[in-house]
């Protein structure tokens, strides 16, 4: 409060004030806009008070290179983006400041626990969300009336989903009721839905019955007449075979939204939560998050803490859930009144957001512990070799399993 008086006083006499400066990065592209305007309309006016001032650094190229180059050089910022996805490797390295001491318990009470945890390393908090995603269902609604089929909602189980794929893509014979990707990224939500965890109390990998059946159900989808392989279709994504109004359905998170609103402005989209396991009644998901982290290195760590908490402040989620840019990872946001507005994108936000909580029923962060990409990359083999038809089901899953053993450890 001191610090505050003096400040504005000194301002008022006309007196300059030394400022105090701390070094931000994140990714470059469309981020720059993003950050610029956050910081520029809430962030730096709280801070002009506490005589901090932002230097915004974003890096274009291969960020996450960089950052680890940067750290072990010593010329890393004061504050960086971490994603979740290699988190645990850079944690690991020590150069990453714990948080504990800069957040009271009640101040990380009010972001989503699922959110928390996923920086979470040893008992030790390494980085506050700024946002996050996870998987929803999008679904055409004028292609489902077109073929006369109801749409897809929440009480949707794997069967009755694939039932209406399976009639859209009979009755519109060059769409597909969805086109599936070899990627666990996508598939590993209906692992999940079964019961199976990537990894038992050992921290190896087991692919068991539970992960069987999601596996059979999935690769088996075109097969069936429900689906077509991405590829098939020239795209690489869901959200392409979507966009392009060559599938029915989609399923991706939020980040579809600008895609959409560029590809195909005029369609007339819904979006429910990913179809339930029909035996276990429950569904499966992804936490996608980015957290702001600091570095141990920092020579100005309580003005870092003091960016950091403007940067995910409930203004700053405000202002970017506002404008559709990404979902909030605080608690108190779940009830906010732009979720309840009508329209395509807040529905899909809001299917998004709650996605993370019970209604996404057994959700993992999107990682791997310190094996990152290496870890999927058996699955995502295995996926692709029996959708291709280059292996059975029965000889994949036995050279994904002793892939994954090589790599945990097991026997």
């Amino acid at each position: 409060m001191k610090a505050r008086l003096i400040v504005a006083i000194l301002t008022l006499l006309g007196l300059s004030v030394a400022q105090t400066q701390v070094r931000i990065s994140g990714w470059g592209g469309t981020d720059i806009a993003i950050v610029n305007g956050l910081l520029k309309e809430v962030v730096q006016p709280k801070l002009d008070r506490e005589g901090i001032r932002v230097v915004y650094e974003p890096i274009e190229g291969d960020y996450t290179q960089w950052l680890f180059n940067a750290l072990s050089a010593g010329t890393a910022p004061d504050l960086f983006y971490v994603d979740i996805f290699w988190s645990e490797s850079l944690f690991a390295t020590g150069r990453v400041e714990p948080l504990d001491a800069y957040f009271s318990r009640q101040e990380v009470a009010e972001f989503l626990p699922n959110l928390i945890q996923a920086f979470t390393y040893k008992g030790k908090l390494y980085g506050i969300p700024k946002d996050f995603n996870t998987l929803a269902l999008q679904f055409n609604r004028d292609l489902f009336d077109e073929a006369g089929v109801r749409y897809p909602h929440q009480q949707d189980t794997w069967d009755t989903f694939e039932a209406k794929l399976k009639e859209v893509q009979s009755k519109l014979k060059d769409v597909a009721g969805l086109c599936v990707v070899a990627d666990f990224a996508r598939f590993g939500a209906f692992a999940f839905a079964t019961g199976w965890k990537p990894f038992d109390e050992k921290g190896r990998t087991v692919l068991d019955q539970n992960f069987r059946r999601a596996f059979e159900w999935y690769t088996g989808l075109p097969k069936r007449g429900a689906a077509r392989f991405a590829q098939d279709l020239g795209e690489g994504w869901t959200g392409g075979c979507f966009g392009g109004e060559k599938a029915a359905t989609a399923l991706e998170g939020a980040w579809i939204a600008g895609f959409l609103r560029d590809k195909a402005p005029n369609m007339r989209y819904g979006t429910t939560f990913l179809p339930l396991d029909p035996v276990t009644k429950k569904r499966g998901n992804f936490i996608f998050t980015v957290s702001w982290s600091m570095n141990a290195a920092s020579k100005n760590k309580q003005a870092a803490a003091k960016v950091l908490k403007a940067l995910t402040s409930p203004e700053a989620q405000q202002w970017v859930l506002e404008r559709g840019l990404a979902i909030p990872s605080r608690r108190a946001l779940a009830n906010n009144p732009y979720f309840q507005r009508p329209g395509k994108e807040p529905e899909l936000n809001r299917i998004v957001f709650q996605g993370s909580t019970a209604q996404g029923g057994n959700v993992y962060p999107f990682k791997f512990q310190a094996y990152g990409g290496d870890w999927m990359r058996p699955i995502n083999d295995a996926l692709l070799a029996v959708m291709t038809g280059q292996k059975t089901v029965d000889q994949a899953l036995r050279d994904a399993q002793a892939a994954l053993d090589r790599l945990t450890g097991s026997r």
